[in-house]
């Protein structure tokens, strides 16, 4: 294939649609370290101008790992509807960005199409995207998913109250607890990354979280963010678990370096369906971040969005409860500042939209990166205007075990006060009938959390 333009009188010429879809991409500190980055940005624009003119079925025969050789391939390839992908495999990549932004192009119709898509597809439109293109198109798009509650309808913003503590101390994470609740957080999940991940100090925090979730009834589930084979065993000796927790990448070698495999995500899964004490039929919850595989030399000379939008693919097959890029996680050696941040946060949203899982964001920084908290807050307002699913609940912003800033407690309360949005339907039912929401907006009880050393 020939994979060149001429601009402004120079001829750009790309070896492959590897380095082709490098160079389209935004400017990323990990694909300047990884060395696949644009030189100027008119090669980036004339990246762009060849990728628009690619068809879709030649990116479904352009995977970023042969399928003979990856599993995460296969497991894409075979969750391809190829009905669809056969109305729409001669659709070019810009076309199918113009008929994505179309006015009169519904949720409904992207959804159906995107059962005929690989990650690949969804990679290179991403590439040609605006943010307001990204923001659009991923507003049209909804999905719901149900474990112990609904998350993902219309109207609504869920929240994942993370109350981390640096020594797992029970009652500190009880305490930091009950003041997510009071500001109405907590509703997609309480979920806890421990700092002592070992069986018996899982089992501890999980049956507290249940205990907590029982006695005051919330609808909601807990999570304990140990790998998947310590939730797993937790599972089996009887522990409560509403939702099962691993990260995940985008390709064999990625997973591998978490621990973890295509077979033994199966397996979670139906350990899931079989045990959790949470109704479902949801029960997973994957975190991702852009740059994840090139830091474990798992990347096979890929951009970091086309491995980004590979985990999405991979998570489809389990139609998770939620999924969230944790977004500014990973340091500015792979995305460096609040710019590059907020980019990869709105990509990676519209592509798990795109792709058909329920996602939310990590709006989140690093101490060491060039950001603050005034771009995390404006990452979030743009997020939530896309129809993001989820954001963390974090006392004050600051995670007091991981070391990293992100949203709090008090950013959920007020982007659903800003945006008119509402919790979860069964939690604001809840807080209802406990007098700390009334018609959608807090009340003088919200944000006491004595309110729950009450009874």
């Amino acid at each position: 294939m020939a994979l060149r333009t001429k601009l402004f009188g120079r001829l750009y010429e790309f070896r492959d649609l590897r380095e082709l879809m490098g160079k389209a991409n935004e400017e990323k500190s990990g694909d300047r370290l990884a060395g696949i980055a644009a030189d100027s940005a008119a090669e980036r624009v004339a990246a762009r101008f060849v990728l628009s003119e690619q068809t879709l079925q030649t990116l479904f025969e352009s995977p970023a790992v042969s399928a003979e050789d990856d599993e995460v391939t296969r497991v894409i390839l075979s969750g391809v509807n190829r009905t669809i992908l056969e109305e729409i495999r001669g659709w070019t990549v810009g076309g199918f960005r113009e008929w994505l932004l179309a006015d009169t192009t519904s949720g409904d119709a992207i959804r159906r199409v995107s059962q005929g898509l690989t990650s690949e597809m969804v990679a290179a439109v991403t590439k040609l995207m605006s943010n307001l293109d990204l923001i659009y198109g991923a507003s049209k798009i909804r999905v719901s998913a149900h474990c112990a509650n609904t998350i993902g309808a219309p109207g609504t913003l869920a929240s994942r109250l993370q109350p981390n503590h640096p020594t797992d101390d029970p009652d500190a994470i009880r305490a930091a607890i009950y003041e997510g609740l009071s500001y109405g957080c907590g509703d997609s999940v309480i979920g806890i990354n421990p700092v002592d991940d070992s069986l018996s100090s899982v089992k501890r925090l999980l049956d507290m979280t249940y205990e907590l979730i029982a006695t005051w009834e919330i609808p909601t589930q807990n999570c304990v963010l140990a790998h998947v084979t310590t939730q797993m065993a937790a599972l089996q000796q009887g522990a409560p678990i509403g939702l099962i927790f691993q990260s995940i990448a985008g390709s064999q070698a990625g997973m591998e370096s978490f621990g973890v495999s295509v077979g033994l995500l199966d397996e979670a899964d139906a350990l899931a369906r079989k045990l959790c004490f949470t109704a479902g039929p949801d029960y997973l919850y994957f975190e991702t971040g852009q740059g994840s595989e090139l830091s474990a030399d798992a990347h096979h000379g890929w951009d970091q969005l086309t491995m980004e939008a590979r985990c999405y693919g991979l998570a489809k097959r389990y139609h998770p409860f939620q999924v969230n890029t944790v977004v500014g996680f990973i340091g500015p050696e792979y995305l460096y500042d609040a710019r590059q941040i907020t980019r990869a946060g709105l990509e990676d949203h519209f592509m798990g939209k795109l792709t058909g899982i329920s996602m939310g964001c990590d709006a989140c920084y690093t101490n060491h990166a060039v950001a603050g908290q005034n771009d995390v807050e404006n990452l979030a307002v743009l997020l939530a205007t896309a129809g993001c699913n989820y954001f963390m609940g974090v006392p004050m912003g600051d995670d007091s075990m991981l070391s990293y800033q992100c949203t709090s407690y008090h950013d959920t309360a007020a982007l659903r006060q800003l945006l008119r949005l509402r919790p979860l339907p069964e939690f604001e039912e809840w807080m209802v009938g406990l007098g700390l929401m009334k018609n959608g907006v807090l009340t003088e009880r919200a944000g006491d959390p004595t309110f729950f050393l009450q009874r």
